[in-house]
C-alpha cells in the first residue's frame, strides 16, 4: 500500500512531505545566522567617563556600562535580552530596569519590582537555566549577555563546553551561519567580594574557558569604566566567540579617557607612557598588569618605586584583551614573538600582576624569550571577609608586596634599596594591623590616586 510495483514511494504519500523551509532540517529557527539582524547600537563613546587625569576620579564601571546596555535595550526591544541570576541590580546593571523589566509570567502583585509579562530581562537563581535561556536565544537568531558573579559561573561549565564544541564543528558547515557571540559579563567578582567572602571569590572561570579552541575563546580584563565601554560594543558586535569580561562593580579609578580606551582595547595592551619613566631608552624593570585590582596595585607600587629610587627605569604595560600574551602561532589575537618582545624585553624582569590564577599568565607566555624572567602574582586560594586592601595583602598582590618584588629581581637593587624593602614589609603590618583595629583600610590606601 506504501509503494509502486518498483519499490518506490507512492507520488501521493511523498508529496505529504514538507518542503523548503518546512523540511525539519531547513527550519530557518534552527539555523539562527540565517535569522540574524546586527543589532542597532547606540554610540558607546557618548556614555564616556571624563578622566582629564589618570587614576584621579572614581567610577563604578558596570555601573556605567549599565547605560549603554539600556539603550541596547531600548534600540532591539525584539531582539535582545540580559540573563543572569538575581544578579543585576547588585553587578550595578540597574539602568536596565529604566527600560524594561523582569519577565515574569505568574501573578503581579503590588510592591513587585520591575516584573512585566514582556520584560527583556531574565533572571532565575540558576545559571543553568540561564545558561541554556541563553544559548537558545541566540541559536534563533537573537542577542544577549548572561551577567553573573564571577565565582558562581563555574555552575555553567560544561554547557559551555558543549556550546564551545558547538561552535567548533560549525564553522565548517557552509550552510551553517555564524550565530551572536555568547557574551559572559562577569562582576562582583574574587577581590571585591568584601562581604561574602571565600565561597565567593574564585576567578577560575577564565582559565576553564582558555582550554577551548583558540579561535572560539576570548578573555578581556578591563581596567576602568571607558575600556568597559569599549570592550562590551566589541563583543556585541562579534559573531561565533564566547567573549568572558571581568569587570569589577565598586567605584574605582579611571586611568583612560575615551578616546585613549578606544586605542587600548584595539591593541588589546599596550605602554601606559603615563606611568613609565624609561623613555626611549631599556628599562631596568617591567610591570604589567591584568585586571582592575591588579592595575590599581601596579600603579600605587610604580608611585612608591618612582619617588623612592628614581634612577629606576620603570615601563608599565597594562593587558585588556588576555590571549594577546600567545604567540600568533597559538591564537588569532597572539603577539608575533617581535611585538611581545619590544614590550615585554628580552632579559628584564618582569612583575606582571594579574587577575586571576598566576599558571595563567606562565602558561600563555611559557614559549616567549624572555619567559623564565617573568614572575607573576594573582589569586592563590586564600580568602576571607575582609577589607579589599587585606585580600590582595593575603595574595602577595599589594603594592608593598610588588615594591619587594622589583627589589629582589632588579640585581642593582638588591643591596642598596634594603631600606626601602624593610620599610615595605612595615607598611604591610601596618595596613593589616589597621584593619584589625578599625574594620576597614587606611584612608591613603582606600582613597589612594596617582601622585599629581
Amino acid at each position: 500500500e506504501l509503494f509502486t510495483a518498483d519499490g518506490a514511494l507512492r507520488a501521493d504519500l511523498a508529496a505529504l512531505a514538507p518542503s523548503g523551509e518546512r523540511r525539519m532540517s531547513a527550519n530557518p529557527h534552527a539555523n539562527g545566522g540565517a535569522l540574524l539582524r546586527d543589532l542597532l547600537l547606540p554610540d558607546f563613546r557618548d556614555y564616556a567617563v571624563d578622566v582629564p587625569k589618570p587614576a584621579a576620579s572614581f567610577s563604578e564601571a558596570t555601573r556605567v556600562a549599565g547605560t549603554f546596555l539600556r539603550d541596547v535595550v531600548r534600540a532591539n526591544p525584539r531582539t535582545f535580552r540580559v540573563m543572569g541570576p538575581d544578579e543585576t541590580a547588585s553587578n550595578r546593571l540597574g539602568a536596565l530596569f529604566e527600560a524594561t523589566d523582569r519577565t515574569w509570567e505568574a501573578e503581579l502583585v503590588p510592591g513587585d519590582d520591575h516584573l512585566a509579562t514582556d520584560g527583556r530581562v531574565m533572571e532565575v537563581l540558576s545559571e543553568h537555566l540561564c545558561q541554556g535561556w541563553l544559548e537558545g536565544y541566540l541559536l534563533t537568531g537573537r542577542h544577549g549577555v548572561f551577567n553573573c558573579y564571577e565565582a558562581f559561573i563555574h555552575i555553567v561549565d560544561s554547557m559551555v563546553n558543549q556550546h564551545a564544541k558547538w561552535l567548533k564543528v560549525t564553522r565548517g558547515i557552509p550552510w551553517r551561519r555564524p550565530i551572536a557571540s555568547l557574551n559572559y559579563l562577569l562582576s562582583s567578582h574574587v577581590w571585591r567580594q568584601d562581604n561574602n567572602g571565600f565561597s565567593h571569590q574564585d576567578p577560575g572561570f577564565i582559565d576553564h574557558v582558555v582550554n577551548k579552541k583558540a579561535a572560539i575563546v576570548r578573555v578581556y580584563l578591563p581596567p576602568d569604566a571607558n575600556t568597559l565601554l569599549s570592550t562590551v560594543d566589541h563583543c556585541l558586535r562579534s559573531r561565533d566567540y564566547i567573549n568572558v569580561v571581568v569587570a569589577g562593580k565598586q567605584p574605582a579609578l579611571d586611568y583612560l579617557s575615551m578616546d585613549e580606551a578606544v586605542l587600548h582595547c584595539t591593541r588589546g595592551l599596550g605602554i601606559w607612557d603615563w606611568a613609565s619613566n624609561d623613555g626611549d631608552q631599556l628599562p631596568d624593570v617591567v610591570l604589567a598588569c591584568a585586571g582592575d585590582i591588579p592595575t590599581l596595585e601596579t600603579l600605587a607600587a610604580v608611585a612608591i618605586l618612582r619617588e623612592r629610587l628614581p634612577q629606576l627605569r620603570i615601563r608599565v604595560v597594562n593587558v585588556v584583551d588576555l590571549m594577546r600574551l600567545e604567540p600568533d602561532t597559538e591564537h588569532p589575537h597572539g603577539l608575533p614573538d617581535a611585538q611581545f618582545d619590544a614590550l615585554f624585553t628580552l632579559d628584564r624582569p618582569v612583575m606582571f600582576a594579574y587577575h586571576g590564577y598566576p599558571s595563567m599568565i606562565h602558561r600563555l607566555t611559557y614559549n616567549r624569550a624572555n619567559h623564565h624572567n617573568i614572575h607573576v602574582r594573582g589569586y592563590q586560594e586564600e580568602g576571607t571577609t575582609t577589607t579589599p586592601f587585606d585580600m590582595v595583602m593575603m595574595n602577595d598582590l599589594d603594592r608593598f608586596h610588588l615594591v619587594t618584588d622589583v627589589i629582589d629581581r632588579v640585581p642593582s637593587l638588591r643591596g642598596r634599596a634594603a631600606h626601602l624593602r624593610q620599610e615595605m614589609v612595615d607598611a604591610r603590618a601596618q595596613a593589616r594591623a589597621y584593619t584589625r583595629e578599625h574594620g576597614e583600610d587606611q584612608p591613603a590606601i582606600s582613597g589612594w590616586t596617582w601622585p599629581s
